[in-house]
């Protein structure tokens, strides 16, 4: 959506003044709405919230075209009729179990007119409904700000290894031990690697990657150790925010050592869904003809369509992924001399969950001394 039509002009007839409160209480209220059109709330939103939209994309299309076209008054009054069968449908099935001590929190693109028009009725029912100050726009300047301020405070530990090397799972087992994690690839829905769309999941926007970002960062203990995986600076088609970018490069590294075998073998599991879309698995494989030659890549692609996915992942893993791996490290990370490197004999799930074990204790030992 463009920033015209976010800037749309507001259709509610005025309402009687409602509570206004800050984004530093949002956690206080028992749900928080986001009154914006679907698509709105689709591109970001507030973590948490829900869509009930006061006017959905359409209408507001609608509406929008009115204005121009006939003057404010008529645009009103369409809208007007179409906002009061939105709120009515949403108190008669959305909002209709809600108790009595109900407390709301409402907010629509600067915190204006149709915030105000659903909090209004929600009082009017009896619900200790409130507007958020600001609106989203008030949310986005928050994390632009708090990307720029917590970043320097982080103490990250960057968990790095070729390909292969199991490092979302290890983060997952030291999540599941106790250890703060920041697992931007999970908050991206991609792995991270030429191959690494997910089927049938889409990336967000880059604004809600931020958004997923931040949610994440003020959720920990900025005293204690987050352990992040050794990321480019671009994850698919997000990028990662330049501040911590820079925290990670400047961070210690934790390098996962696993035999070469041992981790196509895992890629074959982690990457199983690759057998199915041969296809799709041999175009992939295309932007790396500059790189390896037509005729390497022609071979590589006959793989992928054959479902020849052990000797395929060995040969990209070999000949692609490992020197770039070892041409790249030293260059991102400033203290790669200083790594501390964790071997292990395989990467069976007992193995990761031991890797994880050792690795928090080396790091927590390291921080200690």
């Amino acid at each position: 959506m463009s920033e015209d039509q976010s800037r749309a002009p507001s259709i509610a007839p005025p309402v009687p003044a409602v509570p206004v409160v800050g984004l530093e209480h949002r956690a206080s209220f028992d749900t928080l709405i986001d009154a914006r059109t679907p698509a709105e709330y689709a591109l970001d939103h507030l973590p948490g919230a829900i869509n009930c939209w006061v006017l959905d994309d359409e209408e507001r299309h609608v509406v929008g075209t009115l204005y121009v076209q006939q003057g404010a008054f008529e645009a009103r009054r369409v809208g007007g009729a179409m906002v009061a069968a939105n709120l009515a449908r949403h108190l008669q099935e959305r909002f209709s179990d809600q108790p009595a001590d109900w407390r709301p929190l409402v907010y629509c693109w600067r915190g204006g007119m149709r915030s105000g028009a659903m909090t209004h009725w929600m009082r009017a029912v009896g619900w200790d409904a409130a507007q958020l100050s600001g609106g989203y726009r008030q949310w986005r300047r928050h994390v632009v700000g708090a990307l720029d301020a917590l970043a320097p405070r982080l103490h990250l530990v960057v968990l790095a290894g070729p390909t292969g090397s199991a490092k979302t799972r290890v983060l997952q087992a030291l999540a599941a031990q106790g250890e703060q994690v920041l697992d931007l690839e999970g908050l991206a829905c991609h792995k991270g690697s030429l191959l690494g769309d997910l089927p049938g999941v889409p990336q967000p926007t880059q604004k809600a990657f931020e958004t997923r970002i931040v949610d994440s960062l003020e959720r920990f203990d900025l005293a204690r150790t987050i352990f992040v995986e050794g990321e480019s600076r671009k994850i698919g088609r997000l990028a990662v925010p330049l501040g911590l970018v820079q925290r990670m490069r400047a961070a210690p590294v934790a390098e996962v050592v696993a035999p070469f075998q041992a981790r196509v073998d895992y890629l074959l599991r982690d990457y199983a869904y690759l057998a199915e879309r041969p296809d799709w698995f041999a175009e992939q494989l295309a932007p790396l003809v500059p790189l390896h030659g037509r005729e390497t890549i022609a071979s590589w692609q006959a793989l992928a369509r054959a479902r020849e996915a052990g000797p395929l992942l060995a040969a990209v893993v070999g000949s692609h992924y490992d020197p770039a791996y070892a041409r790249s490290q030293g260059v991102h990370f400033s203290r790669w001399d200083e790594r501390t490197r964790i071997e292990t004999p395989g990467l069976a799930d007992a193995d990761i969950d031991a890797l994880a074990t050792r690795i928090a204790a080396l790091v927590h030992a390291r921080r200690a001394a």
